[in-house]
């Protein structure tokens, strides 16, 4: 079958671009032609794929994504396709990939009326509801119950439009059998002293993950532990600047390093201690995971939709909302402590070796290629 993928931004490092590959592959893998909208690519293209530029420039996003869908629209008139898999939220999709939070809910539990006033909102909101309003036909994967659960109350939206994956992190990136020696040489290439606590922030979107917050950390850890020292290893692709204003402000800029993006995060993972995501929003947080399969102990808001793995693998603290510095504070100093790092990995790797948290892709392929089977099978009826 013939597959179109819409998506409006692609680079290597973000979470749904990552997912976004990782099931243009698999539904390659079946055999199946897959055609690429987008409207930026940073990186190599999907290969034996029908990659397609929209020219879609606009000065605002909500023109942008109208001018986009009308030129896909367009194109796919022109030149048919078997199914419509949306990576973004939008009309006309048979299948969308839901990474994404509920809008919806965020815009009325968050922001005031004179925000949902505006062309932002009504464009937003216009889009999400006609993905999942009960006379919609999109058939949705979701990654989180969270979420799920606010689509359902906003929506209404149909239980059987709606399928939960497992998680999806991908095999390599658990701790190999030479972990001991990796760490080491990725400790030293860092230049990390053998008793310094690296901390560990792995995000796109540094507001979003809570930067601000893990900095705040090392600054208030470095008065309250003036003798242990501390290293915060951020990676990612964003802007630093106010990143570094702030660490400069607070007299650590020189525990702060910021990576940019990285594609040696397992390896990173191995080189640190702790890792740190005290995220404002996050629907599910693969990065959390592949911590847990690394062996590599998490500080995480409760915000995440994968938050509830760390706690059923006894992996690290998970801080409840609403958020309080003083208790990433003291999450962040309760990992001093080699013992509890110890227990933590040991745990961590034990439920990495007993749980299901890798089907995600193969299981998300499948579905995509049966809803757009049955799509056609009603077709011929």
């Amino acid at each position: 079958m013939r597959f179109a993928l819409l998506l409006y931004k692609y680079f290597p490092y973000g979470g749904l671009q990552r997912d976004f590959h990782r099931f243009a592959r698999e539904l390659q893998q079946r055999g199946h032609q897959c055609r690429v909208y987008y409207i930026s690519w940073q990186g190599e293209p999907l290969a034996d794929a029908d990659m397609r530029r929209v020219p879609a420039f606009a000065t605002s996003n909500h023109r942008r994504d109208e001018r986009f869908l009308h030129w896909v629209q367009s194109d796919l008139a022109q030149d048919p396709v078997d199914g419509v898999i949306g990576f973004n939220k939008m009309p006309g999709l048979d299948v969308y990939y839901a990474a994404d939070p509920c809008y919806l809910d965020k815009a009325l539990s968050e922001r005031g009326w004179f925000y949902r006033r505006g062309a932002r909102y009504r464009h937003f909101a216009a889009w999400e509801r006609a993905v999942f309003e009960p006379a919609s036909d999109t058939r949705i994967l979701l990654i989180s119950e969270t979420e799920q659960s606010k689509f359902e109350q906003r929506y209404h939206t149909q239980p059987e439009r709606m399928h939960l994956l497992p998680p999806g992190v991908s095999p390599d990136r658990r701790a190999p059998p030479d972990a001991p020696e990796r760490r080491r040489a990725m400790r030293q290439s860092l230049g990390l002293e053998a008793q310094e606590l690296a901390l560990l922030l792995v995000g796109s979107g540094f507001i979003t993950k809570g930067l601000d917050r893990a900095i705040h950390a090392v600054a208030n850890m470095r008065k309250a532990q003036p003798s242990v020292k501390v290293r915060l290893l951020v990676v990612g692709q964003d802007n630093e600047r106010q990143f570094k204003r702030l660490s400069k402000r607070l007299g650590v800029a020189e525990g702060v390093t910021f990576l940019g993006g990285r594609d040696d995060v397992a390896d990173l993972m191995l080189g640190a201690d702790v890792l740190i995501h005290p995220a404002r929003a996050e629907a599910a947080g693969v990065v959390l995971l592949e911590a847990v399969v690394a062996g590599l102990p998490v500080v995480v808001t409760d915000v995440c939709g994968y938050a509830h793995h760390v706690v059923a693998a006894r992996a690290g603290i998970v801080l409840p909302a609403p958020f309080s510095q003083k208790q990433l504070d003291r999450a962040v100093m309760r990992n001093i402590d080699g013992v509890f790092r110890a227990e933590c990995r040991r745990s961590a790797l034990l439920y990495a070796e007993m749980t299901d948290i890798y089907s995600m892709h193969s299981t998300g392929a499948d579905l995509m290629v049966n809803v757009i089977r049955q799509k056609l099978e009603r077709a011929d009826d």
